[in-house]
């Protein structure tokens, strides 16, 4: 399992890296395109429609994203959306988790599988105006993501005896949510230490005022629980470890932005205020 997570890993970075740091950023929108088309193909198999149908499922979603892409470029500014990105991940954040896993099953399939349709397809948007906002833009967002995750990890194997949500995710506890917020703290003082007149997100965030700032972040880094929690409860209504098997040794596409889905969106909303 370790050795097909690195190889897949090493795979996905030959590919991503290259794309990312291009001058131009149409290669890496390109490219996370096809994997967003994966995405939505997952998505609809989590919601129990079969393979031809989530085959198209997932092609849809790409064409859609496309041909948006065509008709309105990714420079538009759009302050609206990414506001009511906003207000919709927190109501389901919410909503999501206190019903739990029993209270997925009674939301009509067409609802749920809509609505986690087009969140999938707003956080590509969302990456790939932050992306031509600059890959200092875009890398801040992803590593506030992954640092969350990480420090939570470590923290909550050294610390975690007060489980977060058991029933969803029992691997949680609430002292990875404290590490997880204490790693983002400690990148963004980091990166506006090194770089505070930059187009990161945290110097966007930090030109907003120290208390904005510590909101914004701990808010984003509550976010990226809550889609990790959401998929997590998704897939244990679903009767599945992973969304896929897409990425050997990892999962499934939406296993790996599965924290990213809610985090890119808003953030885009704080970094574009």
């Amino acid at each position: 399992m370790l050795k097909q997570r690195v190889i897949t890993a090493l795979l996905l970075l030959a590919v991503l890296l290259p794309a990312l740091f291009y001058p131009s950023p149409e290669p890496f929108c390109a490219v996370t395109l096809l994997l967003i088309v994966g995405g939505g193909w997952e998505w609809a198999r989590l919601n129990g429609f079969g393979p031809v149908a989530s085959w198209l499922s997932g092609g849809l979603l790409g064409a859609v994203l496309l041909g948006l892409w065509w008709q309105l470029g990714l420079t538009t500014p759009m302050p609206g959306l990414w506001l009511a990105a906003a207000g919709l991940w927190g109501l389901l954040s919410v909503g999501l988790l206190r019903a739990g896993v029993a209270g997925w099953p009674r939301i009509p399939r067409a609802l749920r599988f809509g609505l986690g349709w087009v969140l999938i397809g707003l956080a590509w948007w969302a990456m790939a105006q932050a992306r031509h906002l600059g890959v200092a833009m875009l890398l801040s967002m992803l590593l506030l993501v992954w640092m969350a995750d990480i420090a939570a990890y470590f923290g909550g194997r050294a610390f975690g005896r007060r489980k977060l949500a058991p029933t969803i995710s029992p691997g949680k506890s609430w002292a990875g949510v404290y590490s997880g917020a204490l790693g983002v703290l400690l990148l963004a003082l980091a990166w506006v230490a090194v770089d505070p007149a930059g187009t990161s997100l945290y110097g966007r965030l930090w030109a907003l005022g120290p208390v904005p700032a510590l909101l914004a972040l701990f808010g984003l880094t509550a976010l990226s629980v809550a889609g990790d929690l959401i998929e997590s409860l998704v897939k244990r209504s679903a009767g599945v470890k992973d969304s896929s098997g897409l990425l050997p040794g990892h999962g499934g596409v939406l296993d790996r932005v599965d924290a990213l889905l809610p985090v890119l969106p808003v953030a885009m909303m704080l970094a574009t205020w």
